[in-house]
């Protein structure tokens, strides 16, 4: 129960503050700012891993969730649990940005402003970029695993920088689901609900292959 409170209040935190960004700069007209609004991406994640990382794992993320017990580092008896802890917490999160700004349209959901195809495909890279990050500075030696949240961080700060404008820059289907369903703007969320399984399993598969060439040159 502890591990599921702990990804409960990781994943309330992470869209509180991540949405949080978003739904303020929306509504005091740009106050904020992009750049502001992926810096506050990047800190909260960062900060959660810190916080609730040697409790849950910190995941936030079922995609992270389902690529680690593909990965073997995750008993798959658990996704489930996790999956709902994360779900509840970001629909909280949401519920109360709701109720803090009633005036907000889409309260932080992701919504793409190209084409369809554009924002799946750039989806599907972005979540394998980050979980390849976190593969890596995740299951290795301590030293790795004492950078894991800045090295994170930066990543999802860095995509929600060059990103965020063209799809939204999700990375999470959770973070994408929750505020769609407060805010009742459902039309696009399929994208954000298959695109970060499908690059975080891809991140998993390449995670492996270069394990596998690493040891035959070893």
């Amino acid at each position: 129960m502890k591990k599921y409170t702990a990804e409960f209040m990781a994943t309330f935190a992470l869209i509180f503050c991540g949405t949080g960004a978003m739904v303020v700069n929306e509504t005091t007209h740009g106050a904020i700012g992009h750049i502001g609004v992926a810096i506050g991406w990047g800190l909260i994640v960062m900060i959660m891993i810190y916080a609730f990382g040697e409790i849950s794992g910190a995941h936030m993320n079922p995609a992270v969730t389902i690529a680690f017990a593909i990965n073997k580092n995750f008993p798959w008896n658990k996704v489930l649990p996790y999956t709902i802890s994360q779900l509840l917490g970001a629909v909280s999160a949401s519920l109360l940005l709701k109720f803090l700004f009633p005036t907000s349209m889409t309260l932080g959901a992701t919504l793409p402003s190209g084409s369809i195809m554009q924002s799946f495909v750039l989806e599907i890279f972005l979540m394998l970029l980050l979980m390849l990050v976190v593969l890596q500075v995740a299951v290795g030696s301590k030293e790795q695993g004492m950078f894991a949240g800045m090295a994170i961080g930066g990543v999802v700060l860095l995509e929600a920088m060059f990103a965020g404008p063209i799809s939204g820059a999700s990375m999470n289907p959770i973070r994408s689901l929750a505020p769609a369903l407060v805010s009742n703007h459902l039309e696009h969320v399929w994208i954000y609900l298959t695109a970060p399984f499908i690059g975080a399993a891809g991140a998993v598969f390449v995670h492996q292959f270069f394990k596998k060439i690493k040891y035959l040159f070893e």
